[in-house]
């Protein structure tokens, strides 16, 4: 193994363990993320994206998230993206504490836009979403604002360290309108410049209680052109 990967590979592996030890003794959530975005040309990328979310460390099933969508490059920083999710969800009986299924289609549009201030990376992304149910339709607003800043070189680049945060508010267009709100504080690790490791702490703000979660993401940016 190179050196230059050997102390970056071990920081995340005692991360990875000190964060489950402390899921196990905290009854905090598990978030574990594929992100995959893949350029397919100067205008065009894919995008691909599983989500496997806990109760507990591993094994209490909350959420199954897959989404999957084209993008298009309305400029060299911004992104127009039709996407579609599955969601199945297992959400807990409050007298009786057994959890149930509930499957949920979406289609969803989003809008993407990245700019360099300063010495942060800053992204903002703008989606509606089209939800699906058995028995009922419902619209939703989401507003995402994401700060990144790098550690140990100027830019996020191959080996470097960089700290990362977002909020997300979830805006319903019926009903009520609060849905919920997530804020994340984490840190990451640029394997190249098209891989990156990422973990941090999250907390979700929902009408009626707060969820904690620990969350775990590995993002893919390889382009087509180097996977085939």
């Amino acid at each position: 193994m190179k050196s230059s990967l050997r102390l970056p590979i071990l920081c995340i592996i005692f991360f990875t363990f000190s964060i489950n030890v402390f899921s196990q003794q905290n009854k905090i959530g598990n978030w574990i993320a594929y992100m995959g975005n893949q350029k397919i040309n100067n205008k065009w990328n894919y995008h691909n994206e599983i989500q496997y979310r806990n109760y507990n460390l591993l094994g209490d099933i909350n959420q199954l998230l897959i989404r999957t969508g084209f993008g298009y490059a309305v400029t060299k920083n911004s992104n127009l993206l039709l996407g579609y999710v599955f969601l199945e969800s297992h959400p807990k009986d409050i007298i009786s504490g057994n959890s149930y299924k509930i499957t949920e289609n979406r289609i969803f549009q989003q809008y993407i836009n990245r700019a360099r201030v300063k010495d942060f990376y800053l992204t903002n992304r703008f989606r509606f979403e089209e939800r699906f149910f058995s028995t009922d339709f419902k619209t939703r607003f989401r507003y995402f604002v994401s700060l990144n800043k790098c550690l140990n070189k100027k830019d996020i680049v191959s080996h470097s360290f960089y700290l990362s945060s977002y909020n997300e508010i979830f805006l319903n267009t019926n009903g009520k309108l609060f849905d919920r709100n997530r804020f994340f504080l984490g840190g990451g690790y640029s394997i190249n410049n098209d891989l990156r490791i990422e973990s941090g702490f999250m907390i979700q703000f929902l009408p009626n209680s707060n969820q904690k979660q620990l969350m775990m993401t590995f993002v893919n940016n390889t382009p087509f052109n180097k996977l085939f």
